[in-house]
């Protein structure tokens, strides 16, 4: 199973910036497609960002032209490029493959947008 860790997060106010990046263990990341997974308290987890190995990608509607999700299968990282944070932009992140494989969850980054 792939291990991953992800990191980055971090309290940023309204139309900030964030950059998060996950580091997988396994050379066998760079044949999977990837994705940005983020979870609010008390809500579903739900994906944010998907990339394949060729490097195509697909987001959802609520961070679409805002974020970007891009991979360094030589590195083996997947990064996510938050621009102009909202505050319903709150919430832990997470990266696996896709679809998701349970056991290869970490423990996520918090990203908090609050002024």
């Amino acid at each position: 199973q792939v291990q991953l860790v992800e990191s980055g997060g971090g309290l940023v106010q309204p139309g900030g910036s964030l950059r998060l990046s996950c580091v997988g263990s396994d050379s066998i990341f760079s044949d999977r497609t990837m994705a940005w997974y983020r979870q609010a308290p008390g809500k579903q987890r739900l994906r944010v960002a998907t990339i394949t190995s060729r490097g195509e990608t697909t987001y959802s509607e609520s961070v679409k032209g805002r974020f970007t999700i891009s991979r360094d299968n030589a590195k083996i990282t997947v990064d996510l490029q938050m621009n102009s944070l909202k505050p319903e932009d709150t919430a832990v992140y997470y990266c696996n493959v896709y679809p998701p494989h349970a056991p290869s969850w970490g423990q996520g980054t918090q990203v908090t947008v609050s002024s």
